[in-house]
């Protein structure tokens, strides 16, 4: 339902990042590398060829991708379903998918250190039964693994790019072509994208085991980085308006669709979690029910109950009703909580191959994600700082500032 006798104008507040750029980029900048210093400096010290590092390393640089895969989808869907709600808010998601392109630095730590990270890359290959190994062999093998990414790294640098280059376009020349043009391309980037994030979130995180593998682990990886994708919005969003930024005319009529996302998602999450673990339990065959095994023994099935709890029945209680997905402190409060879950969420996921006998969490993780975290920050600030954090000619601009929920 829409208003647009009172509607905010965009005049009402400021639209650029300005002074706020540097006040937050160096900070980032500056604990990205000093961690990334401490990180590399305890990885030498275990002595272990650099594994510790690397698995941790892998489960932020798996973390923070998974959220800018999240955003990079969000543009396409947007405009296959000519959403106006959103328009205010989307150029911040252009901006995080626009981090993709530079994270093919960030998988380097990954890509250099294949061989004591995946047992189908290096030395441990003949740990693998000779007929598994034989195959999958023409999958799992470090000259395909390398040549995929750089496929995912190609499809999500073009789509980023389009959605982003065409966006600021429009700033300029108010072209509703642009817009048509971005509808067209909507429907074959989702299904580039579904490739892509599926295949990546199988590479990154399910080949860790070579053994085991679920057709659903793609969506679940999308599911997690998605509901997470939505609390960094609702978190970016706040902190914006607390320093002048996009006030009034990102009103909590906004912030009740995130929410409704963030809500929508975390259900869905659970829903592909509980999907996958229920058709292996219910076949119950050996060789596919040890990597739920190992996840559910010791420590490693504390945090799945944590996981089952934290990251699906509190914030599915915590967010089902109106009032909390319009009261500004609960939706911090919860975007903040699901963010911290779905780290806990991949970590769950990639470390028992490290640590099989019990959770093993220490510094290094907490280095490795402030180090990947810190980069990636500042990477998306200083891209958002190069132009306007609305898109001022979307034909749909005047909609969405005047956006009611019904």
């Amino acid at each position: 339902m829409n208003h647009h006798h009172d509607a905010p104008k965009l005049s009402d507040t400021l639209t650029e990042m300005g002074s706020l750029a540097p006040r937050v980029m160096r900070p980032a900048l500056v604990v990205g590398v000093l961690a990334l210093a401490g990180a590399i400096f305890l990885g030498m010290r275990e002595g272990d060829h650099w594994r510790h590092f690397s698995f941790s390393w892998l489960v932020s640089f798996a973390y923070f991708l998974s959220i800018s895969l999240g955003a990079l989808i969000f543009l396409p869907i947007q405009y296959i379903t000519r959403a106006s709600w959103s328009v205010v808010v989307r150029r911040l998601a252009e901006n995080m998918a626009m981090a993709l392109p530079f994270m093919i630095v960030l998988i380097l730590p990954i890509l250099l250190n294949l061989e004591h990270v995946y047992e189908w890359a290096g030395e441990h290959r003949h740990h693998l039964t000779d007929e598994l190994a034989a195959h999958k062999a023409p999958f799992l093998n470090s000259t395909f693994f390398l040549v995929r990414w750089v496929v995912y790294f190609a499809i999500w640098t073009f789509m980023a790019v389009f959605f982003w280059r065409n966006s600021r376009r429009q700033d300029h020349d108010k072209d509703t072509a642009i817009t048509l043009r971005m509808e067209n391309f909507s429907g074959p980037a989702i299904i580039l994208f579904a490739l892509t994030c599926s295949g990546a979130g199988m590479d990154l995180l399910m080949t860790l085991d070579p053994a085991w593998f679920s057709t659903m682990f793609g969506v679940y990886f999308f599911a997690g980085g998605f509901v997470t994708f939505h609390a960094v919005m609702t978190i970016s969003t706040m902190g914006l308006q607390r320093s002048g930024r996009l006030e009034k005319i990102v009103s909590m009529e906004h912030f009740h669709d995130y929410g409704k996302l963030m809500f929508a998602f975390t259900f869905f999450w659970a829903y592909i979690a509980f999907s996958q673990y229920m058709l292996y339990w219910y076949a119950n065959i050996p060789e596919e029910t040890v990597w739920f095994l190992t996840r559910q023994s010791g420590s490693w099935g504390g945090l799945a109950l944590v996981l089952a709890i934290g990251a699906f029945l509190l914030p599915f209680a915590g967010l089902i009703s109106r009032f909390a997905k319009r009261n500004r402190g609960l939706m911090f409060f919860w975007a903040v909580w699901i963010c911290i879950m779905q780290w806990f969420n991949i970590y769950w996921v990639a470390m028992p191959v490290f640590s099989p006998e019990h959770v093993s969490l220490s510094l290094l993780d907490g280095l490795c994600f402030l180090a990947v975290g810190g980069i990636w920050l500042a990477l998306v600030v200083r891209i958002a700082a190069s132009g306007n954090l609305v898109p001022v000619g979307d034909p749909r601009l005047e909609e969405s500032l005047a956006f009611e929920n019904a």
